[in-house]
């Protein structure tokens, strides 16, 4: 005997006119075979903060020092602040899962467990980056305020001399001097490879691929071996900020290649593939629509290759030289960036030297950002977003297409270009009527309905008499502006 559970809302008797072979659930539920109601599914709440899990958190990071306490100072002869540390870790993890499954299934358990990870990964990644810059704003905290730290240069300063003597304006303006040759050098070139790579495929393109990939681990020292054997050795040039520049753009091309290789992939290949089919060439195709698109992630890439340039030492050192004194020229005389210069303020034992190097490093870290900040501005949102300046042009650009389209497509207004005239010679027609006269094929005196007279014959009587200045209308029609009919 089955017992049968109706549920709320169901039918309960069939009606009296229904036929007998009506089709019924082929599969029953559940609930009707056992006599158990089911329960409803309840999706499983994926983000957000809840109470359980904040209790489960902080019960398991309890859990864990205690646990590594216990194993460091009383169960086991472990000591170190390393292993101490990465024990607790270990021993949190284990505990928040246990909590977890408690409550949840397994896969709500790797979800939980994951999201933890992941965020003490991005924590201590924050952390890390806040000491350095704190650490080294810390120890310049001496010489940043003074300023001819950044008016000097240490031609005229000794080592023993007081931070109110010499700076670091040397070092700025060679900075600037080398990462302004070098982004002119390789941001085009990295660019059009990337371009090359993406758009044509084949086995050169697979050969220069590796290639980059290979120059990405090449050692900075090689760079500027490189530049000096054949700029300064082979050629007779003299060690100069261009040369340093020749250096740091070998560093950075490989970077800045295969960045916007990446991101260039990233563009959805129906874009190119519609506007190839409107018409329009490769170059043109890459140039309006692929670049427009990946143009942020082109700026980013530009970033990853400038961080990597302004910070060398190894090659400014062997094709720049040292000097302690100013020089804006880049292709004569020695030149010095600021990592050089960190590198000889540190190494000297005296505290202003030291205070110096790492006012020099803090400032470096602060123009890195303010060509971050430069790069963002010039690569814009991403794809399909728009600031309110690039909304504006193209609200224009769209009224000025629509203006011509309108002006290309619109019909002849044949029916109200003429009208009759008077004995003065005025012509009735109403106003605006001759805008698109050009554009439109001249007509016949007879009714398109009529036949062509052949030989010179005059049209049937029964058409309406030709006008006289030889634009004719069809039987019936009205003159918009005086309602008289033709």
């Amino acid at each position: 005997m089955t017992v049968v559970d109706l549920e709320k809302g169901a039918p309960q008797d069939a009606p009296q006119g229904a036929p007998q072979d009506a089709p019924q659930d082929a599969a029953p539920s559940a609930s009707t075979e056992t006599g158990v109601a089911a329960s409803p599914d309840v999706p499983r709440r994926i983000g957000g903060v809840t109470r359980s899990g904040v209790l489960s958190v902080f019960g398991a990071a309890a859990s864990g020092l205690c646990v590594a306490v216990l194993l460091f100072g009383e169960l086991a002869p472990f000591s170190g602040a390393l292993g101490f540390f990465v024990t607790v870790y270990l021993a949190f993890l284990g505990i928040y899962a246990v909590l977890t499954g408690l409550e949840e299934d397994g896969q709500a358990v790797r979800d939980r467990v994951m999201t933890v990870v992941l965020w003490s990964a991005g924590g201590l990644m924050f952390a890390a980056l806040t000491m350095v810059v704190g650490f080294t704003a810390w120890r310049g905290r001496e010489a940043l305020p003074h300023a001819n730290f950044f008016t000097q240069d240490m031609q005229a300063a000794g080592p023993l001399d007081p931070l109110t003597h010499g700076g670091i304006a040397h070092a700025m303006l060679g900075t600037l001097i080398m990462i302004a040759i070098a982004l002119t050098i390789t941001v085009p070139l990295g660019l059009a490879c990337a371009v090359y790579l993406n758009q044509i495929p084949g086995r050169f393109s697979r050969f220069v691929r590796t290639i980059v990939e290979a120059m990405t681990a090449l050692p900075s020292i090689v760079a500027g071996l490189m530049v000096y054997a054949v700029w300064i050795l082979n050629l007779g040039m003299q060690k100069s900020g261009l040369a340093a520049g020749f250096a740091i753009s070998v560093m950075m091309l490989p970077i800045v290649i295969r960045a916007a290789d990446v991101v260039l992939r990233l563009v959805p290949g129906t874009l190119t593939e519609a506007s190839e089919a409107l018409g329009a060439p490769r170059w043109r195709t890459v140039w309006h629509v692929v670049l427009p698109t990946a143009r942020s992630g082109l700026a980013t890439a530009v970033i990853l290759g400038t961080a990597r340039g302004i910070g060398e030492t190894s090659p400014v050192l062997l094709t720049a030289g040292f000097t302690a004194a100013l020089n804006g020229d880049p292709t004569s005389g020695p030149m010095v960036s600021l990592p050089l210069a960190v590198f000889n303020f540190v190494k000297s034992p005296e505290p202003t030297m030291i205070a110096r190097g790492f006012g020099a490093a803090a400032v470096l870290m602060a123009l890195v950002l303010v060509l971050f900040v430069i790069a963002r501005v010039i690569g814009g949102r991403g794809p399909g977003h728009q600031n309110k300046r690039q909304a504006r042009r193209a609200a224009r650009a769209s009224r000025r297409d629509t203006t011509r389209f309108a002006e290309l497509h619109t019909p002849g207004l044949q029916l109200f270009e003429t009208g009759d005239r008077d004995d003065s010679g005025e012509s009735n027609e109403p106003r605006g009527a001759g805008l698109h006269q050009s554009a439109a094929p001249p007509r016949s005196a007879t009714s398109p309905d009529a036949p062509a007279a052949d030989n010179g014959e005059q049209a049937p009587e029964d058409n309406a008499p030709a006008p006289a200045d030889g634009d004719s209308r069809a039987d019936g029609n009205t003159d918009p502006a005086s309602g008289d009919s033709h």
